[in-house]
Order: C-alpha cells, then sequence, then structure tokens
C-alpha cells in the first residue's frame, strides 16, 4: 500500500514536470486543421464534422451534441445556415458554406492553458494507448464531462489528479511522451468533440479488476476497448 502511494505520487510529479518539454504549438494537429478540407455530407464523421457543429452551436443553429457524427440535427442546422445566407439548403457543407462561416475561435483562450492540453494529452496516452482517434478524443471528453459536472473538480487538473480515478497514475502510465495524435485527441476534446456522449466514466472488460461500480452506472456505449458510462 505504501509502495502504492509512493508511485502515485512519483507519476504526479513527474507528469506536471513534464509538462514543460512539449510545446502543443509546435504539434501539427492535422486532425483539427483539416476541417474545410473536404465537403461534409450525411453520414461523414470525424473532427471536422464536430468543429462544424461546434461552429454552429455558436451561431445558434444547432442545438444538438457536438458528436461527430454528420446526422439528422446536423443536416437540419447546416439547411437553416444555408437559408440564412442564400445558399442552396441541400444539407451539404460544401466550399460556398465553408466560405460564409464568419472567423470564430475554437477554444476559450481564457480557460484553456497550454497546460491543459498537455495534461489531457498525456493521460489521453496513459490511458488509451493502442485505441484508434476516436478512442482516445472519448477518454479525453470524459474528463471533460467530469470538469463540467457537480460531481467532480471543476479544472482539468483537478479531474486527473483526483485520487483513485484513472489507472496511468496509479501504474505510471501517464509519464510516458504523448504523441502528435494524443494531442491532437486532447485539442479535439477541449473543442467539445465527445464521441462517448457525455459519459463519466469508461473501463476495460478485459483489464478491470474493480468492477464493483459498474452495475450503478448507465451503460452508454462501446468504443474500441472501452465501455463508456454515465
Amino acid at each position: 500500500m505504501v509502495l502504492s502511494k509512493w508511485k502515485v505520487y512519483i507519476s504526479v510529479i513527474m507528469l506536471l514536470f513534464m509538462i514543460t518539454l512539449i510545446n502543443p504549438d509546435k504539434v501539427e494537429a492535422a486532425y483539427i486543421d483539416e476541417f474545410g478540407s473536404r465537403i461534409l455530407r450525411p453520414g461523414d464523421e470525424g473532427t471536422d464534422v464536430a468543429i462544424l457543429q461546434k461552429k454552429l452551436k455558436k451561431l445558434n443553429f444547432y442545438q444538438g451534441h457536438i458528436d461527430g457524427v454528420y446526422g439528422g440535427k446536423t443536416v437540419a442546422a447546416v439547411r437553416k445556415f444555408q437559408e440564412a445566407n442564400n445558399i442552396k439548403a441541400d444539407g451539404i457543407f460544401r466550399e460556398s458554406c465553408f466560405n460564409s462561416l464568419p472567423r470564430q475561435e475554437l477554444f476559450d483562450r481564457n480557460s484553456i492553458s497550454r497546460d491543459d492540453v498537455i495534461l489531457l494529452a498525456r493521460v489521453i496516452h496513459g490511458e488509451a494507448r493502442g485505441e484508434d482517434f476516436l478512442g482516445k478524443v472519448a477518454v479525453g471528453a470524459v474528463i471533460m464531462n467530469r470538469v463540467k459536472s457537480s460531481l467532480f473538480p471543476d479544472t482539468i487538473r483537478e479531474v486527473i489528479l483526483q485520487k483513485g480515478q484513472f489507472s496511468s497514475l496509479m501504474d505510471g502510465q501517464a509519464n510516458y511522451y504523448p504523441g502528435k495524435e494524443e494531442v491532437a485527441a486532447a485539442r479535439a476534446a477541449l473543442i467539445g468533440y465527445d464521441p462517448s456522449l457525455g459519459s463519466l466514466y469508461f473501463y476495460n472488460p478485459k483489464v478491470a479488476t474493480n468492477i464493483g461500480w459498474i452495475s450503478r452506472r448507465n451503460y452508454v456505449k462501446r468504443i474500441g476497448e472501452h465501455v463508456f458510462l454515465r
């Protein structure tokens, strides 16, 4: 038990110290920079769809969940946007639509810091190594959902460092250097991309040992090896 506490303590110190070693501004976030590089149609999925949903939400056209899926609510929002800008309202977001979007900041610069991005990226790396990009974003989204929830602390750092919540802090996995994909996943989660659909918990059924709490939570979905719960 004492050894375990020391491992967590050392992991936290390493996590906070190694933030200084990464400059997220120099990381090529291709998953976010791709916005505008393709025509978006019903059925499409991805970070660019989530960014579109975020932008339309800021303009009061979109009221749905930022899930990165170009479904019925997104189509309806796009048509409203097209009608407001005298564009053929066919629900397909093409070049004329991109050109009509006002310039908007995706991030709230007053609330999101460099440290937030890197802390999130490190835990995503520790918890979702081996998952695809969607699975990594989903893990980051759970952390962001906890920040918004009254059941958890109200900052990214406090949520991540809350005792006993993330196994990657206990086994040292969060100490490893995150790659470009983890930083891009952190940024995607920070803009509101939430493939977990509001989940507050996740676990891997193949490796989980303490699972007594699972029966008290509502199943949401499975992404890769993780099951997401509310």
